[in-house]
């Protein structure tokens, strides 16, 4: 979900957020997605001074506030960033086809492709070693990878569809202090692979883009090559990840599906 903002004159808190993104009492979404000019955070946020350094911070005119389901923030999204330019670029807001976006994890550079597609940046991929998970009972040991947010990538030989993402997947809290999400990744091909995935704060989601490139990222270290194009197929569709030796690629689909007003007395019920 799109929450536009521009002046940082709503604020968006965790209550605010879990609230609009409840399936049943709310809109439903696995996460919202503010749209705040840099300029009008004015210092207000910390973390964006950590995010967006010196120059980048002044070719980044869009800041994306991600929260998760629950209304925790999160560093990174990699979906919600490509489908927060479809939005800059559908109002007029960024000129493109090329432009940056800040996040709590960095300045990120998006282009839109020819095809409609939409690539971002994802910056570089850091390996950080083994790790291991109990998902529905069951233990799966993957690697730990960082994507501006953590990740555990489990690369398994049984189907997918075997595992319980209901609930979330138990991890050891010395490696994830902060909880992590959690992929399960199955090679179906050269450079291909298909996921499943628990998100931190929001549950099992139908895609994850930092997750798709965790995935590529640790089926590439232990498979190879390390750097390549990889297709990763989601619940949700299908994800491009290019690895390089500087950096990740992200390229899918973002379509904006509807646009609405909140209602003012519902709004101001959730203050």
């Amino acid at each position: 979900m799109i929450l536009p903002d521009p002046g940082n004159e709503l604020g968006l808190s965790s209550e605010l957020a879990a609230r609009l993104c409840d399936r049943r009492a709310g809109i439903g979404a696995d996460g919202v997605l503010r749209v705040v000019r840099t300029a009008a955070l004015a210092g207000s946020m910390p973390e964006l001074a950590r995010a967006a350094p010196g120059p980048k911070a002044g070719q980044a005119e869009w800041f994306m506030d991600y929260r998760n389901a629950d209304g925790s923030i999160a560093e990174m999204c990699g979906n919600g960033i490509r489908v927060f330019a479809r939005y800059l670029l559908e109002h007029g807001m960024a000129g493109g086809p090329a432009f940056a976006v800040a996040t709590r994890s960095g300045v990120r550079q998006v282009r839109a492709e020819a095809d409609g597609r939409i690539t971002v940046d994802m910056g570089p991929v850091t390996v950080l070693g083994p790790g291991y998970a109990v998902v529905g009972g069951v233990g799966c040991a993957g690697l730990r990878i960082s994507v501006g947010n953590p990740h555990l990538a489990c690369v398994v030989d049984d189907s997918l569809d075997t595992f319980d993402l209901s609930r979330p997947p138990k991890l050891d809290p010395a490696d994830f202090p902060a909880g992590g999400n959690v992929e399960l990744v199955r090679v179906t091909g050269p450079a291909a692979v298909s996921m499943r995935v628990h998100e931190r704060g929001s549950g099992e989601t139908r895609s994850c883009g930092t997750g798709a490139v965790a995935a590529a990222a640790a089926t590439a270290a232990t498979a190879g090559p390390g750097t390549g194009r990889w297709q990763v197929t989601v619940p949700g569709g299908e994800l491009t990840v290019t690895l390089d030796a500087a950096t990740s690629w992200l390229t899918g689909p973002a379509v904006i599906v509807a646009e609405g007003e909140l209602d003012a007395g519902w709004l101001a019920a959730s203050a």
